[in-house]
């Protein structure tokens, strides 16, 4: 299949469609390439609602039994999440990570919350309380946002068709997003790593909302596309969305460690010509796949791995390339849309021929 066609089409689960960087990418280069991870989506779509929920489960197991370890940054904390304290201070995830809108964060932060009791019946009773980990973007630009369409049927759908693969863009909680003044969404890259002996994988997802609305920050593998993009939204309007990242790894990495992966996000970010605007809330959330915690352990010390800090620059690299892949995925997997009150947004794909000499050819990585 060549470029031409995977960019005309662009509902085509995991083509790659951008190289960035020298690394490997994982069989299906994006976040379930690290063993275990799954990804699913329940999207909404009419004439007026165009929003959704996206779910990242950790594992396949009982989550609230079975914690791992994460951390989370806030760049720029213009957002509404929800639960991004408890990972603060515990270093430990609980639940699936679930992405939706802003005006939704409440319900589908109730509705996870009456998953994880259906399944944890001793929650709030004989142990603990459960601490979902919710996170958001304005698509009040393209949803009726005030709707507030999310029901307690589309948390559950996302967390219960979450496989190990997954369909990118304009799907689930990207529905109603717009990056860059363009058609964005859920777009998601991974990279493998050789590590004394071992491989290892790093993989993100992202939600992308963010940049300015007419296009004239966009960068693209480099290219500054903004001044050779014309007629679209003369009205010019500051960067004041937001993006979700979701970073998780199999490597034993630490609380502290996550949390460094999760600041080197915004470089990936910014290398698509995001400056972090006043409004545009940029969270990072990291997990490691490696060191389980159990929420019943008898054990006073627990032996853990943990990654040694003088090699952890390929991981780094690693999480700046497959972020600034995964925004640009994003872009190049959506569609373009009609919004509730009759704006055309259009798909950048509709501008190809500003960057298809850019575009993956299907070489090879040796």
């Amino acid at each position: 299949m060549k470029c031409n066609d995977i960019i005309l089409i662009g509902d085509i689960m995991n083509r790659r469609i951008v190289k960035i960087g020298e690394l490997l990418t994982g069989e299906k280069n994006n976040i379930c390439d690290v063993s275990g991870v799954l990804v699913g989506h329940s999207t909404i779509k009419t004439d007026k609602i165009h929003t959704g929920v996206t779910a990242i489960l950790p594992h396949n197991g009982n989550i609230f039994k079975e914690k791992v370890v994460a951390s989370t940054y806030s760049y720029n904390g213009f957002g509404k999440s929800m639960g991004l304290v408890q990972i603060e201070e515990l270093g430990t995830i609980e639940t699936p990570i679930l992405l939706t809108n802003t005006l939704n964060i409440g319900k589908v932060s109730d509705a996870l919350i009456s998953y994880k009791l259906k399944r944890n019946p001793e929650i709030g009773v004989t142990t603990s309380t459960v601490n979902p980990i919710v996170g958001e973007c304005n698509d009040g630009s393209i949803n009726e946002i005030q709707k507030r369409a999310v029901e307690e049927k589309n948390v559950y759908e996302a967390i219960e068709s979450a496989n190990n693969d997954f369909e990118q863009g304009d799907i689930g909680a990207g529905c109603g997003m717009k990056c860059h003044g363009f058609k964005g969404g859920i777009g998601s890259s991974s990279r493998v790593l050789s590590i004394d002996g071992n491989k290892y994988t790093v993989g993100v997802l992202v939600n992308s909302n963010f940049g300015s609305s007419n296009g004239k920050d966009l960068i693209f593998k480099g290219r500054h596309l903004g001044p050779l993009i014309k007629n679209y939204n003369n009205k010019q309007e500051e960067d004041k969305g937001s993006i979700i990242v979701v970073i998780a790894t199999d490597i034993p990495l630490d609380y502290r460690q996550l949390k460094r992966v999760c600041k080197r996000a915004e470089i990936g970010i910014g290398r698509t010509g995001s400056y972090a605007g006043n409004g545009s809330g940029d969270i990072m959330i990291a997990f490691s796949t490696k060191n389980h915690v159990f929420h019943f352990n008898e054990k006073a010390i627990e032996n853990i791995e943990r990654f040694n800090d003088d090699n952890i620059n390929i991981v780094f690299k690693a999480v700046v390339d497959a972020t600034e892949e995964a925004v640009l995925n994003s872009l190049l997997f959506s569609h373009s849309t009609i919004s509730y009150d009759g704006k055309y947004i259009k798909s950048l794909t509709e501008y190809k021929e500003l960057f298809e000499d850019l575009l993956y050819a299907g070489e090879t990585d040796d």
